[in-house]
């Protein structure tokens, strides 16, 4: 068996919560320096949804700030949960219409979001075994 030296369940677990959490975050600052946030309060307004550019700045600030709070451990449970739900609404309003696969094969799938829902799960889970 090959093992990666000196990477431990518990090193490994601290580095899926850091990147995951810098990809929320990451995804975020994109949003707001690509001024996308219109953009994407305009197509919420069109799925139907009341006080769409609120709903985006909630999301986004959380994406961020949340983002920031997991990447450091700070209430990763709590905050996995509710990147948990922001992903769900996404793949239910967004990404199940576009199929399953994100990249090669289609556009905008529910594959990576379903590998970030995996990845929260296990971040939770590991933070319940904290506490």
């Amino acid at each position: 068996m090959v093992k990666i030296p000196s990477l431990t369940s518990q090193s490994a677990i601290i580095l899926l919560r850091i990147v995951t959490a810098l990809i929320f975050v990451a995804h975020a600052t994109v949003r707001i320096a690509n001024s996308t946030i219109h953009q994407f309060a305009d197509f919420l307004e069109n799925e139907g949804f009341g006080f769409s550019l609120v709903v985006v700045w909630l999301i986004t600030i959380y994406e961020i700030a949340g983002g920031l709070l997991l990447t450091a451990g700070i209430f990763s449970r709590w905050l996995a949960i509710g990147f948990i739900v922001i992903i769900a609404a996404g793949i239910v309003i967004i990404h199940a219409a576009n199929g399953w696969f994100v990249g090669e094969h289609g556009t905008g799938g529910s594959e990576y979001s379903v590998l970030l829902i995996c990845s929260l799960i296990v971040i939770a889970a590991a933070d319940n075994e904290k506490h």
